[in-house]
């Protein structure tokens, strides 16, 4: 066997298929994701002359891996992701440390559709867990004696998309597998406290909580139940698309000093109410995570830096150092995405899968040029529309592409002619 032959025979068995898929909303699945979630392998880089050295089998088998590893993209860190990641990192931690019994302050992360707002929430969260969990020696420090309570650090729910207090409350008895058949409302509130507590909950993430709407009723109630849970002992993390113009922040009020939202006591909806919580306000800290933008030299930098990692984890044959960075590419890249780090791994994952079915084995803008971006069928929990972000119109961008009708230029302004004495001195 010869050498490229052996490096890809030692990590094409268990690599690319996935086994059952994971779903973060019920503590095994969320336990199972936190505890994987590095753990992939890419394919090892071989170079077009070593690719064409392997036998026909092991040939399928790296295509099929750099296929999976294509699909796996690591997610890189952002200015904006970063700027998400210390905020959440200090209130959860600063929570968590907390011995008084006081409200817990929240945090809202709010941004457009498929720019990460999820994932760079669920990564803090998982590695937050993961410290804390080494810090007990993976046990529960309030576990009462002669029971095992399930230890869950963080627990993750999806906002259901027919939101009322029952309902939210559902979602997180779910999570933990708790029973709720035939409860009343203020049970199932009870039942919420006593899961939090007795699996050491310190994190509730909330997802895609703008699927409250403000007009509804029941909608409202249920906004006030999330608000009564701050007074749980648990950092309240509520991530949403366009949160501002949503309507969640209509009873608060902005501070511009602290960039915090402050809520008032609830005096309306039928939901309810923890008594101890509605005499304290609420305090929720307002982040949104911005796509990319390229007017400035550091903007522009920090989007071809973006595109720099993402070119370090491509596995095409003929690549060739600044693929993704050099000429036209970079802003070629930003006008097809505007700087969505979702539409971004779209279009790559589809460009390098077209490359190597076709034998290109590199990304070209004329080979990118081919590649509708679609969000039709989207990965993961069903969206909304609002949830869903605009895909950029695709420009012609080769020269030998129809780029439409011409743009009528009889009212253009030329300038004044040019005197008949200029006209001498020229000729």
């Amino acid at each position: 066997m010869n050498e490229p032959e052996q490096r890809t025979s030692e990590v094409c068995l268990p690599f690319v298929l996935p086994g059952a898929a994971i779903a973060r909303e019920n503590a095994a699945g969320w336990s199972r994701w936190r505890t994987t979630r590095h753990t992939f392998t890419p394919a090892p880089s071989l170079s077009l002359q070593e690719f064409r050295r392997l036998s026909p089998r092991r040939r399928t088998l790296h295509d099929l891996h750099r296929s999976a590893t294509h699909a796996n993209l690591v997610i890189q860190e952002t200015p904006m992701s970063a700027a998400v990641t210390r905020l959440m990192w200090s209130r959860i931690r600063s929570n968590a440390l907390k011995h008084k019994p006081t409200t817990r302050a929240g945090l809202m992360i709010s941004g457009g559709g498929y720019q990460g707002k999820t994932e760079t929430a669920c990564e803090v969260a998982a590695a937050f867990e993961d410290q804390w969990l080494a810090l007990h020696h993976q046990l529960n420090p309030d576990a009462v004696p002669g029971t095992r309570d399930l230890l869950a650090t963080v627990a993750y729910v999806q906002t259901p998309v027919t939101a009322t207090p029952k309902s939210v409350c559902e979602a997180v008895l779910d999570f933990y597998g708790a029973d709720h058949r035939k409860m009343t409302l203020p049970q199932l509130v009870h039942a919420v406290r006593t899961s939090l507590y007795d699996h050491a909950t310190k994190v509730l993430i909330l997802d895609d909580i703008t699927r409250l709407k403000m007009h509804r009723e029941a909608d409202q109630d249920a906004l006030d139940l999330v608000r009564s849970l701050m007074s749980m002992h648990v950092t309240v993390v509520l991530i949403g698309v366009g949160i501002p113009q949503s309507g969640l922040l209509r009873e608060g009020r902005h501070d511009p000093r602290t960039g915090a939202w402050t809520f008032s006591s609830t005096r309306r909806g039928k939901s309810y109410n923890d008594e101890a919580a509605t005499q304290t306000e609420r305090r929720f800290d307002l982040v949104t995570l911005d796509p990319f933008r390229y007017d400035t030299p550091q903007q522009i930098a920090a989007w071809v830096n973006h595109l720099a990692g993402i070119e370090d984890q491509l596995r095409l044959l003929r690549a060739q150092p600044g693929m993704l960075t050099d000429g036209p590419m970079p802003e070629y890249l930003f006008r097809r995405t505007s700087g969505i780090v979702g539409l971004l791994e779209r279009l790559i994952e589809d460009g390098a899968a077209h490359a190597i079915d076709t034998g290109e084995e590199r990304l070209s803008v004329d080979l990118l040029d081919t590649i509708d971006i679609t969000l039709a069928n989207p990965v993961g929990p069903a969206r909304t529309l609002e949830e869903t972000p605009a895909v950029p119109a695709k420009q012609a961008s080769s020269p030998g592409r129809s780029r439409g009708k011409a743009r009528n230029t009889v009212f253009d302004d030329r300038g004044s002619p040019a005197s008949a004495s200029a006209t001498r001195g020229m000729s």
